[in-house]
């Protein structure tokens, strides 16, 4: 497996280890392993001459196997004088040079540095059940004497699974004392256990310290082998202990997917990712329908090409829920191509993807079986980074080129913060030039955003009698509203405002946003600029709130809850005055809030009315503090801005076809009168 899953939800760690142990019960050899599924990493980190000292060894057969292979200076101890005698009993006729011992691993009275390597199979989990005190006290002591009998170059090899507490106490120990700490996983294992039926399949970790001297100022040596052989090296004792909990909370997620349907609980996502590479190499969302009865098709994985991860078929869970009803599944693994890496094709990623994918399958799916890969496409779509960037205001971004639907190319404003939103996009044209090589241009007749189509709306019904209109719009991005509007409108004056200079230089460099006598872009903040605007009493026509809120994980994602406050809203009123019209973009994902809102509109402006885009989580809000209107003249001035927008895109050679289905559009209207 060269792929290392990463899981997106958090669980409780208690919670995790009760399920764990109370399924567990007393068979520790089940659980761990015995010598089929451990031989290659015991071969590998304790040679056949090494003196070896396995403790709490009990009624294990493994230093019997280890010995018929070769292995013949073993010694075995344990506390119970039982297990002991039997041993002897039943091993000491076919394999005499095997020493068995009773003593207490705590209290070991061998010389100092007798052994070259110490074998743990499940001894340290055992000791230390919790963090209390007494445990705690009881590892410390079992580590010292270790550290005794072991000589230098020696290896402490445990098998564990590694729960927090006992990975703090390993790392809290080895590493300071100059040992070198490395932590593998024992795949074998795993799958022995879940053949043999067992619900929860948990990982299990060969913990590998060997003995230096310590040495002054030097760092300690930490390193992982979490997927296959490859060795990774890593800084911290803080990056072992996050790579380790993230293994076990993605294969508690696994093991989830491996009992039964996710159909009542919604989609599982999670990450994988190379063990040598911080960023993820691709995202998978699981997700179920009811299990069909026999005969039913079972579970395919669907490849996103590059570039069509956001589209709302793929980038919302409706979206995906829709696709798996259409494929036909009962189960679907949804997989985007992450950003940052190179896909030598769909035959090479689905090579790549095979054994992980295999992992995520529903129950009762043979380990044989051979999963379909459905795609758009044949290949994996590309993504060309124009420009890498950093924005004191929003932090990483790319200026990507990808070919979406249909075969165009666009150029994206992406924000790395927030991936799977493109923050703004153009589609891009071929002119030809004199040199003959063709040249890309932004075609400003495309309006990307869905929304920014019911947003121009608003300003050609602040424009009812033809004049020439104001237009303050609060958020720049990639400039791509404010170029439509400025072609679209001949007898318009825009002032854009954004708080992020940035975004001026990459609309300009990269979206080919022009400044002229009808349109000003101001840096600053967008609240300010209105505030000062209400204050010296400057007029609009229509003013455009398109702001996107730089808290991840906000309920209200656009625009940032301080743009809606009583004292904003009261300034905007007086900016666009009675006849004039506010245009919002609204994405609340709480229906509560989006009431708060609508509600908090209601109260500045006489008229609000709202239209929820189809497949998109946009709502556009009309807002208007002219009096008197009932909810017939607004449907009729709403249609005929609508009708306006559609010839003047026709006209200007923007649109060939409607820009909007007026009837649609209108028919939806929400009015809060």
């Amino acid at each position: 497996m060269n792929l290392l899953p990463k899981s997106h939800e958090e669980f409780s760690q208690q919670e995790y280890w009760n399920t764990f142990f109370k399924k567990r019960g007393s068979k520790a050899f089940e659980w761990y392993g015995e010598y089929p599924e451990l031989c290659g990493l015991l071969h590998k980190y304790i040679k056949p001459k090494d003196a070896v000292l396995v403790i709490g060894c009990g009624n294990s057969v493994l230093s019997a196997d280890l010995y018929d292979v070769g292995y013949r200076n073993i010694t075995n101890i344990d506390i119970s004088h039982v297990v002991v005698r039997q041993m002897r009993e039943s091993q000491g006729k076919d394999r005499p040079d095997m020493a068995y011992l009773q003593m207490d691993a705590l209290d070991m009275t061998f010389p100092d540095g007798r052994f070259s390597a110490v074998l743990d199979k499940g001894t340290l989990d055992a000791l230390m059940p919790d963090d209390s005190g007494e445990a705690v006290a009881r590892v410390d002591k079992l580590f010292l004497g270790l550290d005794r009998v072991l000589r230098v170059g020696g290896r402490y090899v445990c098998v564990s699974l590694l729960q927090e507490h006992i990975l703090r106490e390993l790392l809290g120990f080895f590493p300071p004392s100059g040992w070198m700490f490395r932590v593998c996983r024992c795949f074998e294992a795993e799958q022995k256990a879940s053949e043999a039926g067992n619900e929860a399949n948990f990982p299990v970790f060969f913990v590998v310290c060997t003995k230096f001297k310590k040495l002054p100022n030097v760092k300690p040596v930490l390193e992982l082998s979490l997927t296959g052989e490859q060795i990774q090296r890593v800084e911290s004792p803080g990056d072992v202990a996050a790579a380790v909990r993230s293994l076990q909370h993605s294969a508690l997620v696994l093991s989830r997917l491996g009992r039964g349907s996710l159909a009542d609980h919604g989609e599982v996502c999670l990450d994988l990712c190379r063990p040598d590479e911080d960023s993820p190499r691709y995202t998978v969302h699981v997700l179920d329908q009811q299990f069909s009865r026999v005969g039913g098709r079972r579970y395919a994985a669907f490849i996103v090409p590059q570039g069509r991860e956001t589209e709302w078929l793929f980038a919302t869970p409706e979206g995906r829920d829709a696709l798996l009803k259409s494929a036909g599944y009962d189960r679907l693994a949804v997989v985007a191509l992450c950003r940052g890496h190179a896909f030598q094709g769909l035959d090479a990623v689905r090579e790549e993807l095979n054994e992980s994918v295999l992992h995520l399958a529903p129950p009762g799916l043979a380990r044989s079986t051979k999963i379909p890969f459905l795609s758009v496409g044949a290949d994996v779509g590309h993504r060309d980074v124009c420009y890498r960037g950093h924005s004191a205001i929003s932090g990483d971004f790319v200026v990507e080129e990808v070919e979406g639907d249909g075969g165009h190319l666009f150029r994206r404003l992406v924000f790395l913060s927030n991936q799977n939103v493109v923050q703004s996009e153009a589609r891009l044209k071929l002119l030809k030039s004199r040199k003959g090589k063709p040249r890309k241009v932004v075609d400003v007749g495309h309006l990307a955003c869905e929304h920014h189509t019911y947003m121009t709306v608003g300003v050609a019904l602040a424009a009812r009698d033809g004049s020439e209109v104001g237009a303050a719009v609060i958020g720049l991005g990639g400039g791509g509203l404010c170029t439509f509007l400025q072609h679209c409108f001949s007898r318009i004056r825009v002032t854009a405002v954004d708080i992020d200079g940035t975004m001026l230089e990459v609309a300009t460099e990269y979206f080919d946003l022009v400044q002229d006598e009808r349109l000003d872009v101001y840096i600053r903040d967008g609240i300010h600029f209105i505030q000062q605007a209400a204050e010296k009493g400057t007029n609009y026509h229509c003013v455009l709130f398109d702001v996107d809120s730089k808290t991840p994980g906000s309920p209200m994602s656009c625009p940032p809850q301080q743009f809606l406050e009583p004292a904003v809203l009261e300034d905007v009123k007086k900016c666009v005055g009675e006849k004039g019209i506010f245009v919002l973009n609204l994405v609340c994902r709480v229906p509560d809030l989006r009431r708060d809102v609508i509600n908090n509109l209601k109260s500045v402006f006489a008229s609000v009315i709202s239209y929820k885009l189809e497949q998109e989580v946009n709502e556009i809000v009309f807002c208007s503090a002219q009096t008197g209107m009932e909810e017939y003249k607004w449907k009729n001035c709403v249609e005929e801005a609508a009708n306006k927008v559609n010839a003047l895109a026709k006209k200007k050679k923007l649109q060939s076809s409607d820009l909007v289905n007026v009837r649609n559009f209108v028919c939806a209207l929400q009015f809060n009168l």
